[in-house]
């Protein structure tokens, strides 16, 4: 009965994203960490958009827990709220994207 309990328990956020400022054409990660493996319909999203794992957006999960989003070679456009829902958890936080100011 006590393993049975603890099958249903619902999984919670352990670690949620964090807001972070980097330059045009850096990287940015987002790592958002759940209680335990198996959340199902997990999502990134950027100011409302899903986000799908190609060149410029690596996401990945390690031990079912652990979930990474990396936005490549960002630009200034890129600057919004990032999104992570795993069934009915969710976590954001603010990407800022700065420009570099080229003095002549």
């Amino acid at each position: 009965l006590l393993l049975l309990c603890y099958a249903e328990e619902e999984a919670v956020i352990v670690s949620g994203l964090k807001n972070t400022d980097v330059f045009v054409g850096e990287s940015a990660t987002f790592t958002c960490e759940l209680s335990h493996p198996g959340v199902k319909n997990v999502q990134w999203w950027l100011d409302g958009s899903p986000l799908h794992n190609n060149f410029l957006t690596e996401i990945s999960e390690q031990d079912g827990m652990i979930h990474t989003l990396t936005l490549n070679d960002v630009a200034c456009h890129d600057s919004g709220t990032v999104t992570f829902r795993a069934g009915s958890l969710i976590s954001s936080a603010k990407l800022l994207v700065k420009g570099i100011l080229l003095l002549e």
